[in-house]
């Protein structure tokens, strides 16, 4: 296991990668406008012209739930500091399992997944995250 100032180093990374341009672009496209509301919608997503926002975004987000699943980063540290991930899996979290058979990609957000499913109170606050984007998309 990770020491805390260790932890604090590898989240420091990640969130310099986060500021990346074209990243900090995708995960905007993600949490702003990627309101799916059937995994029709995630696949058309995919193969539209932002579909590398959603592959780079997921991507990301993915690989940073893979350092927590594997004990490389702590996980109370990462849902104090990376609740961004719970906003863009909350878009996908109801409908996951279609989300996958639909893409053909069973793996899809599997890190992802593990990371919310052990995050302490993760369902309730997706749940709220969700009907805060259906509201901006209405009003949009």
């Amino acid at each position: 296991m990770s020491t805390p100032h260790e932890n604090a180093q590898t989240l420091m990374r990640l969130y310099e990668i986060r500021r990346d341009p074209k990243l900090r672009e995708a995960r905007n496209w993600c949490v702003r406008s990627f309101n799916p509301s059937s995994p029709e919608d995630v696949v058309a997503a995919m193969g539209s012209e932002n579909g590398v926002f959603l592959r780079m975004a997921a991507g990301y987000w993915d690989m940073a739930a893979t350092f927590v699943v594997h004990g490389a980063l702590d996980a109370p540290m990462f849902y104090d500091t990376c609740g961004e991930l719970l906003a863009m899996y909350c878009k996908v979290e109801h409908m996951i399992e279609e989300v996958r058979a639909a893409t053909g990609q069973p793996g899809l957000f599997k890190n992802v997944e593990q990371v919310a499913k052990d995050w302490p109170g993760a369902p309730e606050r997706m749940v709220a995250m969700r009907e805060y984007f259906a509201s901006l998309a209405a009003s949009a």
